[in-house]
């Protein structure tokens, strides 16, 4: 038995998900199904609640743009019968549950986290039963399985939950396993799961990947399939490097962290719970499904140069707070750092020296990390001082801190392209070093690191 994640960008328009329908028919019976909202249904979910605020009168116009997305999908895929008109009874339900909560926000005048959760998990609801109702169209066993119907719970942390593992283990196989005694496929809306409280409660943004390896590791799953429209990671951004070389297997610790280094192939928490049980995880292209993609274990052999990619991320700002003797004080970090995550602010990273603690956050954050600082009393530093319009470069690959001059040849490679390095951080992990440039140098350092170390070093400048 094996876990496929099917992702959102698979799930848009009538031929991909046509398509979906085959391969699942062919591949998946007996198998477990997560799945995410149709492609733009969670950014409508979202976007739809700053609508409600604005005006009531925006409420009937986003019911209905959600029911007529999924409807025509429904309408073109399956013929009418038992189950297109299980399917619409259910999205009818659904959708007048939503509506009320939409019109509950304009009444109260406030997104709480709690309600923010409880309207964006409707997306993974909608396509969990919308896949149902057309594999039922064709003959197939398929049961929608709800997370609250599972036990599929949660510590209750609203936007960012994490499963509770010993509780999900105990729970999901005595849901789930007769399913797949009928030679069935279960379906289950990924994204979210449920506190003790029976509150939902979601696991942050892409958090469909890191439902199904929580799944896949409560049922002994063979393996966890992600199901892309791509081959799986490459060895930087094609779009950048035209010589890009797809990565045909990764450790599950280069697989993190290239996915905190902002690959989008996978949720960076998704190794987490499979990890512990060894379990491996499969990319799998859906539009090439017999291309081998990428495979995620505990081992992988070793690139000739050690590095695996070369990654970076956009959304990133720096917050420098300066203070004498950082390191002899003891406490300053400790009350920094709770300032923040006390305003619920993630914190991505911290580098500190004697003079100086350097945060990373997503740009959207670091103007209210510098006003959260601002408030301490009295102030532990001296200044602060915000890093925009940067950019994070990360270089990938088990054994870096054993391979001796790969950081040599990384920075030799940005200096001869005439790029100045922010910040660097080498150490922390085993299998990462990363540091900082400015935006306008992200291309010309990204296209000197990998030429170096795949083909001929050359500068794009």
């Amino acid at each position: 038995m094996k876990v496929v994640k099917i992702g959102g960008g698979c799930l848009k328009g009538i031929k991909n998900i046509q398509r979906i329908i085959a391969l699942v028919a062919e591949r998946c019976q007996g198998d477990c199904l997560v799945v995410s909202a149709l492609n733009g249904i969670t950014d409508t979910l979202i976007t739809g609640m700053e609508k409600a605020l604005a005006a009531e009168e925006n409420i009937p116009k986003i019911i209905r743009h959600l029911e007529t997305v999924h409807l025509k999908i429904a309408g073109d895929l399956m013929p009418v019968g038992s189950c297109f008109e299980s399917f619409t009874k259910a999205l009818s339900t659904g959708l007048k549950d939503l509506e009320r909560l939409y019109y509950g926000l304009n009444f109260t005048r406030e997104i709480t986290p709690r309600m923010h959760d409880i309207i964006a998990s409707f997306g993974e609801r909608f396509s969990a039963q919308l896949l149902t109702a057309l594999l039922c169209a064709k003959k197939l066993k398929a049961a929608t399985r709800m997370p609250h119907q599972i036990g599929l719970l949660t510590d209750g942390r609203y936007g960012d939950a994490t499963a509770d593992m010993k509780r999900v283990r105990s729970n999901l196989p005595k849901q789930i396993n007769p399913v797949f005694r009928k030679k069935g496929i279960a379906v289950v809306p990924g994204f979210y799961g449920i506190s003790t409280q029976g509150e939902i409660t979601t696991f942050g943004r892409g958090g469909s990947d890191y439902s199904a390896a929580v799944i896949a590791a409560a049922l002994g799953a063979e393996t966890l399939e992600i199901w892309k429209d791509v081959d799986g990671f490459m060895s930087a951004d094609p779009r950048m490097v035209t010589e890009a070389e797809l990565i045909p297997r990764l450790s599950y610790a280069e697989a993190a962290e290239l996915s905190y280094f902002g690959a989008r192939i996978l949720h960076p928490r998704t190794v987490e719970p499979v990890r512990k049980k060894k379990i491996p995880i499969v990319i799998k292209n859906t539009l090439a499904p017999d291309n081998p993609g990428s495979l995620i274990n505990s081992k992988s052999p070793r690139h000739r140069t050690v590095i695996k990619s070369v990654a970076h991320d956009t959304d990133i700002g720096i917050l420098k707070v300066h203070a004498s003797a950082v390191g002899a004080r003891p406490g300053i970090l400790a009350r920094v750092a709770g300032q923040i995550t006390e305003k619920g602010i993630n914190i991505k990273s911290v580098v500190t020296s004697q003079t100086c603690i350097s945060l990373l956050f997503s740009k959207k954050d670091v103007e209210k990390a510098r006003l959260a600082l601002k408030e301490l009393k009295p102030r532990p530093y001296r200044r602060l001082e915000k890093l925009e319009h940067v950019a994070l470069i990360g270089i990938v690959g088990e054994g870096l801190l054993k391979k001796k001059g790969v950081a040599a040849r990384c920075f030799t490679a940005v200096a001869g392209c005439g790029v100045n390095v922010e910040m660097i951080s080498f150490g922390p992990s085993r299998a990462a070093l990363y540091f900082l440039v400015k935006m306008q140098d992200l291309p010309g350092a990204i296209t000197a690191i990998h030429s170096t170390f795949f083909s001929d070093p050359r500068c794009v400048l």
